[in-house]
């Protein structure tokens, strides 16, 4: 199996392009210094370089085209050892990409056209002696950057994994500490508020009892303190979920409508599955929007519409409510909540009533991959 992408950026291949460049326009330079050199040498030379550039993506191919092109060459030719580079390179990204006995065998094959080159004399052998180190030292780096580069693979998958269990730690312990909070605010807060309760409406029916008028603070403490214990289960509820809750904005709006807002959807572009932090981030937007609508636009209509584009999705919730422009609201803490979420991803909010009257919420977020 090869050990490169079969996708290469073209930023690589003009990085390879330019190492064929290099060693042919050397291996001809040195070959036009030779008066035997012929047409058809040269057109050997350059060819066994130009397959360097596309060493990526074929190295067994590149690798057998510089080997037979430059045997041919040199059997014809009888040039230098500078001759040997294109197969070198070659040798050197076959062995990186795994193909160490082809790289071998190219390196045995084009030692034997080399040697066959003439008689056997010292010069000769001295020359064969060192292409064949030059071969060696090839395929030894080309083996130790693999082993290097398997060995940065692994040291980035240990990396990731340490971090997921990192984050896992992190959740484990952030939902143990929701559930002590749940408990410690259940234990103190639920039985506070229950006597005062108790207390305000005891006070409330001896005081019909007797025929007394009731005083309107009495009435508010008993009101107020339902409503405090209504809100407290609803925060219990909620620190005692430990996951996000899931579902569709189109879900939200049906609630909505259910529960007597008038609520249009549209979803414009084309709609496809987001990933899992941005579909949780729509989730909580459209529930929040559609929340303030329900409790400060009063009786309105409100449309909803998510705008799907190439990187990014548009999220838009608008009401013709009570809202007015000349007095914003100030932000609470689910508006705080959303512009938190929303900058987390990266993207913008904007939030703010309208000319025309109503609320507007627009949310910007960059889509990543779907999970």
């Amino acid at each position: 199996m090869s050990g490169y992408p079969v996708d290469v950026t073209p930023r690589r291949r003009l990085a390879d392009a330019s190492l064929a460049v290099v060693i042919g326009g050397l291996v001809v330079t040195v070959a036009a210094f030779d008066a035997d050199t012929t047409a058809v040498d040269f057109v050997l030379a350059a060819l066994a370089s130009a397959a360097l550039a596309f060493y990526q993506t074929a190295p067994r191919a590149v690798l057998a085209v510089a080997t037979v092109a430059e045997a041919a060459y040199v059997l014809h030719a009888h040039p230098g050892p500078v001759a040997g580079l294109p197969v070198l390179a070659a040798m050197h990204t076959a062995a990186r990409a795994g193909h160490r006995g082809w790289a071998a065998g190219a390196g045995a094959l084009f030692l034997a056209a080399y040697f066959a080159t003439g008689p056997t004399t010292q010069q000769v052998l001295e020359r064969t002696a060192l292409i064949a180190g030059w071969f060696l030292c090839a395929v030894v780096t080309g083996l130790a950057d693999r082993n290097w580069q398997a060995y940065l693979r692994q040291t980035e998958q240990r990396a990731l994994e340490a971090e997921r269990t990192r984050e896992e730690v992190a959740l484990r312990r952030a939902g143990e500490e929701r559930l002590r909070i749940a408990r410690e605010l259940h234990d103190s807060l639920t039985h506070s508020i229950s006597i005062v309760k108790l207390q305000a409406g005891v006070a409330v029916h001896l005081a019909r009892k007797r025929g007394e008028e009731v005083p309107p603070a009495l009435l508010a403490i008993q009101e107020a303190g339902g409503e405090a214990m209504r809100e407290l289960r609803a925060t219990l509820e909620i620190l005692r979920t430990t996951e996000e809750p899931t579902g569709t904005p189109a879900l939200l709006v049906e609630r909505a409508c259910a529960a007597g807002l008038a609520v249009e959807l549209a979803v414009t572009g084309e709609e496809r599955p987001l990933a899992a932090t941005v579909d949780r981030a729509v989730y909580r937007i459209v529930q929040e929007a559609l929340t303030n609508a329900a409790r400060h636009a009063g009786p309105a209509r409100v449309n909803v519409q998510l705008d799907y584009g190439d990187e990014d999705l548009t999220i838009r919730v608008e009401d013709d409510g009570a809202a007015d422009p000349d007095c914003p609201p100030k932000p609470g803490i689910g508006l705080t909540g959303m512009r938190e979420r929303v900058a987390a991803l990266g993207g913008t909010l904007h939030t703010a009533p309208r000319e025309e009257g109503g609320f507007s919420v627009r949310a910007e977020l960059p889509l990543g991959e779907a999970g």
